[in-house]
């Protein structure tokens, strides 16, 4: 019988049961700060103490170049290629906004997680029956309250490294609303956790922060290539670190 190597022991025994603490003690203070703060603040305060305890006890490093691109307290849709689960919680701690993101509905069903979603100004999402009004509503809403949001183009988590095409529809807000898009390049994120393995890696991540990008005078009718230009962009750096393909290669 083969043994599982160390870090997959560390990730059970350890880690596993670390995050949990941590998400029930930060969900439990997120969910009652709702009652007292409609805006989500705190509790944003709470989701990026729980991504800092994460990226430090998995001895996670970020490196982040060009925040000076952007302007502190803007409305902004950023926009990253997704490589690991460990994304959201390296992007919540490294970026210095108050930010929301649309989600799956079945993760409003996750104990603590879940009602921090539901509580504090995020948006649930039945993807095979979007409520467009509703979500658009929501968005109306982010620059009024000071909030910005985080889009993940490509729907899943890339197990290779490769950037899939992106999905226009996942720029309608930030065209319809004519908020700035920022695009960022995360690169190797994956090697933390790769995809469909219970093991977690020590690493370093690289976060590149590109130019804002202005979006007045477009319209969802312009997303597919807008997708495309953006996705142009983030490629070049988020597939830094994957070897290229061999000739012939599918």
């Amino acid at each position: 019988m083969r043994v599982p190597p160390f870090h997959w022991w560390r990730t059970v025994f350890f880690l596993i049961p670390a995050i949990s603490v941590y998400t029930i003690v930060l969900g439990t203070l997120s969910v009652a700060s709702s009652l007292l703060d409609d805006r989500g603040y705190f509790a944003h305060w709470c989701a990026r103490t729980w991504s800092r305890l994460i990226l430090l006890t998995t001895g996670v490093r970020v490196e982040v170049r060009g925040l000076e691109r952007l302007v502190p307290g803007r409305t902004y849709v950023f926009v990253a290629n997704h490589q690991s689960i460990y994304d959201i919680p390296i992007l919540f701690w490294s970026l210095p906004y108050q930010l929301r993101i649309i989600a799956k509905a079945s993760l409003g069903s996750f104990p603590f997680l879940g009602w921090h979603l539901r509580r504090t100004g995020h948006m649930l999402v039945d993807r095979s029956r979007p409520d467009r009004s509703r979500i658009f509503g929501w968005a109306s809403r982010l620059t009024a309250r000071g909030l910005s949001l985080i889009v993940f183009p490509e729907g899943n988590r890339s197990a290779t490294g490769r950037v899939a095409s992106f999905k226009g529809g996942s720029f309608f807000l930030a065209l319809e609303a004519g908020l700035p898009v920022v695009h960022i390049s995360v690169v190797g994120s994956r090697h933390v956790m790769l995809k469909g393995r219970l093991a977690t890696y020590p690493g370093r991540v690289r976060l590149v922060v590109h130019d804002p990008v202005d979006t007045s005078g477009l319209s969802t009718a312009d997303a597919r290539a807008f997708a495309a230009r953006i996705r142009e962009v983030i490629v070049g750096d988020a597939e830094s670190d994957v070897a290229p393909r061999q000739e012939g290669a599918a």
